[in-house]
């Protein structure tokens, strides 16, 4: 009798740690798992903006490159559209079309649609741009952005 009450215990203690367990482990994988690599503001060490231009109006320029780098941007212009000002800035370069300026240079990297597929992709607020970069105003603090997709 004492055996089959052990045995039970046993069972009862082995399947509760089990449970734990499992508990532990699916929370241990929520994906917030944080890139070693990476600088943040929690370590210190946080990418500072370079600042670029002159002029009253500023926004934020953040360029992604193809391995997920980041660089950030602070750039001070007169400027009407995001595209004068970075073409001013020699930030972008590209090709001229009837649908305006095809990006193809973005801070001295280029991407190449036809050999590799990957294109620039042009940014407002981490919204996709409805315009292209040389048809979109500048607004004053604005957040506009380049990724390699």
């Amino acid at each position: 009798m004492k055996t089959k009450k052990r045995k039970k215990v046993s069972s009862f203690i082995l399947c509760m740690v089990l449970t734990v367990a499992a508990a532990l482990m699916t929370t241990g994988c929520n994906g917030s798992q944080k890139n070693q690599n990476t600088p943040t503001a929690e370590t210190g060490a946080a990418a500072e903006s370079t600042v670029l231009g002159e002029g009253s109006t500023s926004f934020a320029l953040t360029v992604t490159d193809q391995n997920g780098n980041s660089t950030p941007f602070e750039i001070h212009t007169d400027r009407q559209t995001v595209g004068e000002a970075l073409l001013e800035l020699d930030l972008i370069a590209g090709d001229d079309s009837e649908y305006g300026l095809f990006v193809k240079t973005v801070n001295n990297i280029t991407v190449d649609y036809d050999k590799d597929g990957k294109y620039w992709a042009f940014y407002i607020d981490d919204e996709y741009a409805t315009s292209g970069v040389d048809a979109t105003p500048i607004t004053d603090g604005a957040n506009y952005s380049f990724k390699v997709e």
